[in-house]
């Protein structure tokens, strides 16, 4: 699939370029003379989409929306999310971690005390 009619996929659900998040949305809205339309109307064609026609609360643009297929094939398409490292997942565990630490290295201390228990924060 060509990326720019991936990225209209995941850009109307509301997710990462990897497919990844919360699908909290499914619309796209474009006017005709949008540089958007033809490729949503290609989405349309293939069965990914639906044009739901123009919406007041869209300014009067057409409302895409995706298709559960569409869904399907959106999350198939979408590549691989990069490899995180074990420190790297430490550290953004940390960053996540609402100001409950002092520093980080007070966080793995945490983290070591909590492990040698059998639970581990991360």
């Amino acid at each position: 699939m060509d990326s720019k009619l991936l990225h209209i996929l995941q850009h109307s659900l509301g997710v990462d370029q990897y497919g990844q998040g919360n699908q909290y949305r499914n619309f796209f809205g474009t006017d005709p003379g949008g540089k958007d339309f033809k490729m949503c109307q290609e989405l349309v064609s293939m069965g990914l989409m639906k044009d739901l026609g123009t919406r007041d609360w869209t300014g009067d643009e057409h409302c895409f929306v995706v298709t559960d297929i569409g869904k399907e094939v959106m999350a198939k398409e979408s590549p691989a999310p990069p490899k995180v490292s074990r420190a790297k997942k430490r550290y953004m565990a940390y960053l996540k971690s609402d100001g409950r630490f002092n520093s980080f290295s007070h966080f793995l201390k945490y983290n070591e005390s909590c492990r040698k228990d059998g639970e581990q924060y991360v």
